[in-house]
């Protein structure tokens, strides 16, 4: 049995896909979980209680923690490290290996290309959690309480990646015939995980044993693009005008006085006004390469862009 804690985000759900190639016992937690795959286990449970863990990680080999919590510090001070906490002691009473979905936020601001070796230095409230729980997660690895591996992820972009700040203000307005929308700056590179790419990689280390007890940033094309050549990008691809404005400070600032959203975004400004570059040459020499910028802006549009204009129809 593989399962997935955390099964309703867009990880959860391109990985189910995935996971058909190497089993079909697959369990979808969530507090309302759905079957992706016709044989899949739905499986109600609350991370936040250890109990409901514990039945959920019940039977499992490989457990998948890919949950995501709503974007307000206050929640993820909270909640996070209670999740991580019932997860930990959920594989090791049940003997499953543990596969932790991650983000970059414990690096903080990084000079030059992060990789698996960058040290933990956050420098916002929601990367102080992030190092907290990650370390939960090493300390009970280097303890030898369970087999686990971390599998970190950029930025997300992809087919149905709506949980990013470049699908709806970047990709979905330029697919409505509005201008493209940057936090600070468009002269940055910024570097961006195509979600599918993610999920699959995730899946993969989760079933090759010799990639335990190791870090893993998750395939992602190293030609990282600026904003103005991402636009630029989609409009070769698509053939679409596509135009961009700037969202300088003063006026993001302003927004947050009004936008619970925006105000939590504040404080990860830095991740936008220099360059943001994830590298993931452990992953593509281990493995196989990322889906290129290229390949996966195609893709979007066919999916999102056909997709519209068929149900205008």
């Amino acid at each position: 049995m593989q399962t997935i804690l955390g099964s309703g985000g867009i990880i959860g759900v391109e990985a189910s896909f995935c996971l058909n190639e190497f089993t079909s016992q697959i369990r979808q937690v969530s507090r309302k979980p759905k079957k992706v795959n016709e044989t899949d286990q739905i499986f109600p449970a609350d991370l936040r209680i250890e109990s409901e863990v514990r039945a959920a990680v019940k039977g499992s080999e490989i457990v998948y923690l890919t949950a995501g919590m709503p974007y307000n510090t206050k929640i993820w001070q909270e909640t996070w490290p209670k999740v991580m906490q019932n997860t930990l002691k959920a594989c090791e009473e049940h003997g499953a290996k543990l596969v932790f979905f991650d983000n970059v936020y414990m690096y903080g601001k990084v000079d030059g290309w992060m990789t698996e070796e960058t040290p933990t230095n956050p420098c916002s409230k929601k990367g102080e959690v992030r190092a907290k729980i990650a370390q939960m997660f090493t300390d009970a690895v280097a303890r030898g309480n369970i087999a686990g591996l971390i599998a970190r992820s950029a930025d997300f972009y992809g087919p149905k990646a709506t949980n990013t700040f470049v699908g709806p203000m970047v990709f979905e307005k330029i697919f409505t015939g509005k201008k493209a929308q940057f936090l600070m700056t468009a002269k940055t590179r910024h570097s961006l995980t195509y979600t599918p790419d993610a999920a699959r990689a995730m899946v993969i280390l989760g079933n090759d044993s010799s990639a335990f007890g190791q870090i893993w940033h998750l395939p992602t094309d190293s030609n990282a693009l600026t904003g103005e050549e991402l636009v630029a990008e989609i409009a070769a691809i698509s053939g679409l005008e596509a135009k961009y404005e700037v969202l300088k400070k003063w006026k993001i600032q302003i927004g947050s006085l009004f936008s619970p959203i925006v105000s939590e975004t504040v404080e990860m400004l830095y991740q936008f006004n220099s360059h943001y570059l994830f590298d993931s040459t452990k992953f593509n020499r281990a493995y196989h390469p990322a889906t290129t910028y290229q390949q996966g802006i195609k893709t979007i549009y066919q999916s999102l862009y056909h997709r519209k204009k068929q149900t205008e129809q």
